[in-house]
């Protein structure tokens, strides 16, 4: 029987979730993938997914549905519930990030992985395949939601939207790293409840001046580097000006000593 072209991209992908958790995106080769696939043609993994990216999307592809799909839910109830009291609304939208992806520790198609998976992706800049053109990605929804309950200082300067995504990712990937078979539901509770603090700290006078302090320096280094510009273009003008009067000296010369060289004119 020729082989199933579909169950084959499954074990590609079963078998690349699992290493790509346990030993890093970069630390394990497509072959090493193609192999604990049971895949004798080398060139399998290459024929389905392309490249390493290409695979890697794939893992992505198995779980994002799902995950979008609920996150969308939760905010869309968080939506239609109107106005609520500050310490609610984070908690409720903190719990919109949470529970979708805390929900993957049950998953037992590869649940797991993914979400060691995420946490590498999570800690690179910029984040690779971790973000989409669709413009309707639930991630995306739930910071636009969350900016009204932040102060600007939080929300541009300390990027306190960030730290709550990365903050989920690590502790559900350290999660996903320990032994199976727990009840996950007082982990995620409390999960929500440190995420839901992250997004309610307040700026601090120490952070404050701080911020203030590194303001002042890098306004200072700017200053120094458009001086060190506008310098190095002074200079470039001036020796422009020098090579332009060389020119003008060096023709001098020769029209004298043409003039030498022929004499007054004989009437």
């Amino acid at each position: 029987m020729p082989p199933n072209p579909e169950a084959t991209g499954r074990r590609l992908v079963a078998a690349a979730e699992r290493l790509f958790a346990e030993r890093g995106i970069d630390g394990v080769s497509l072959r090493e993938i193609n192999g604990a696939a049971g895949q004798r043609n080398s060139t399998a993994l290459q024929y389905h997914f392309g490249d390493r990216a290409g695979l890697l999307g794939a893992v992505l592809a198995k779980h994002h549905p799902e995950i979008e799909a609920r996150r969308h839910q939760l905010l869309d109830e968080y939506e239609s519930r109107g106005a609520l009291p500050e310490a609610e609304a984070r908690r409720t939208l903190a719990a919109a990030l949470v529970r979708p992806m805390a929900a993957k520790l049950a998953d037992p198609d590869g649940g797991r992985h993914y979400l060691r998976i995420m946490e590498q992706l999570v800690q690179r800049t910029p984040l690779p395949a971790t973000r989409s053109t669709d413009p309707g990605q639930s991630v995306d929804r739930w910071r636009e939601l969350v900016a009204p309950l932040l102060s600007e200082v939080a929300l541009r300067r300390l990027h306190q939207r960030f730290m709550a995504i990365r903050v989920t990712y690590v502790e559900l990937a350290r999660r996903a790293a320990g032994p199976e078979g727990k009840d996950d539901r007082l982990f995620t509770s409390h999960l929500v409840d440190v995420v839901s603090a992250v997004l309610a700290t307040e700026v601090s006078e120490e952070t404050a001046r701080l911020l203030g302090e590194r303001d002042r320096r890098r306004d200072e280094r700017d200053r120094e580097r458009d001086e060190r510009t506008e310098e190095r273009g002074e200079r470039t003008e001036e020796r422009g000006e020098r090579t332009e009067e060389r020119g003008e000296r060096t023709g001098e010369p020769g029209e004298r000593a043409g003039d030498s060289a022929g004499g007054p004119e004989r009437p």
